[in-house]
């Protein structure tokens, strides 16, 4: 995209009754954003959604001086943009109906080939809910994922800061443009963030961190990732409308169980009751819901240290996959004595040192 074609898509935006739906429509009839405002009053009103009201609007040239102001920001501040029918668009994020048309970004973003999950949660995050997320993270940073969250307080910067000690690549999705960082309180993380992934946004740097931008932010977050995970919330929460968007995307979502009794359980528990999320006890659930696989050089690094990592429980699944060969998750949790959550964490732990690995239909062979 050039500055050029921004030019005329940033204007575009500022048309009062042009969001991202319609301007979309607009700019696939006709082909870029500048032959929008050119285009013939008859070929116009036959897209659909686009009435004389809006060709009023389109005459409204203040909106390219809009434009030339957010131009200068970006080129002073050296920010990147893609627009959405670019092949570094989040591509997850393309086949969402109401996605933002221009994505501002700061960092070291690379999105291409990568497993992306979101993981979101309460503000008031506890000691199980921080325990969790970096017992998770961590055990899923051999599939280098990458974390998505929104840089808020609570489960979102523990996410992020996780994620960075484990070496994976975090981008924090703003409710706000790039000029500013909400809560102020995480401008010292901005540095380690940006080397290690970066942050992304759809706010135009005249815009503030007021609510419902906030709502808008979650659809970006739900939408450019795999799965949401939802960490604690409580029945109420930003969170739960992110799990809900996610839904609508028809994107996976997982959350953590937790006590009746507790406040910030409670949203995950009415996601999972309402069969709104899955249940996630481990990153095993995750691994074999989204059938991941490890990568063929994480799994050649490991294998090295195969028969010295193994703990005895993994062992005694080792010999008995070695002993009968390919068999079924159900079966190896059966002859080897173990509950169904608990073979699937220690599955999931022998793949990440290469011991197994997994096989189509619920299979695992010893390496």
């Amino acid at each position: 995209m050039t500055t050029s074609d921004l030019y005329y898509t940033l204007a575009l935006l500022k048309v009062e009754g042009v969001g991202d739906i319609v301007a979309k429509k607009l700019i696939n009839h006709c082909g870029s954003a500048e032959k929008v405002f050119s285009e013939k009053r008859s070929h116009l009103l036959a897209i659909d959604g686009v009435g004389e009201v809006l060709l009023k609007n389109l005459k409204n040239t203040s909106v390219f001086d809009l434009a030339q102001t957010e131009i200068r920001f970006i080129e002073k501040e050296n920010i990147d943009f893609t627009f959405y029918q670019e092949p570094i668009y989040p591509e997850r994020l393309k086949h969402c109906i109401d996605s933002p048309v221009v994505l501002f970004q700061s960092g070291q973003i690379d999105l291409q080939n990568r497993k992306l999950i979101s993981i979101v949660g309460t503000r008031q995050i506890t000691s199980y809910g921080t325990d969790f997320t970096r017992k998770l993270i961590e055990d899923l940073s051999p599939l280098n994922p990458v974390i998505v969250s929104g840089f808020a307080y609570g489960v979102d910067i523990v996410a992020h800061q996780t994620a960075i000690d484990c070496g994976l690549q975090t981008i924090g999705v703003l409710a706000h443009g790039l000029n500013q960082i909400y809560p102020k309180m995480h401008k010292k993380y901005i540095g380690k963030m940006e080397q290690n992934g970066g942050f992304m946004t759809e706010f135009w740097s005249t815009s503030s961190p007021e609510r419902e931008n906030f709502i808008r932010r979650n659809r970006i977050v739900a939408g450019m990732s795999e799965a949401t995970i939802v960490i604690e919330s409580a029945e109420k929460g930003g969170s739960l409308i992110t799990a809900n968007i996610a839904n609508d995307y028809n994107r996976d979502v997982f959350a953590v169980p937790g006590r009746s009794s507790d406040k910030y359980s409670q949203g995950c528990n009415n996601l999972i009751k309402t069969q709104r999320a899955h249940l996630l006890t481990s990153a095993a659930d995750i691994v074999y819901m989204l059938n991941w696989e490890l990568e063929e050089k994480n799994r050649n690094v490991v294998q090295g240290q195969l028969f010295i990592s193994l703990e005895p429980e993994e062992q005694r699944v080792y010999d008995f996959l070695q002993k009968n060969g390919k068999e079924l998750l159900d079966i190896i949790a059966l002859e080897c004595g173990f509950p169904i959550f608990k073979i699937s964490s220690l599955l999931l732990q022998m793949e990440l040192k290469g011991a197994i690995r997994p096989l189509p239909g619920r299979l695992f062979e010893a390496v």
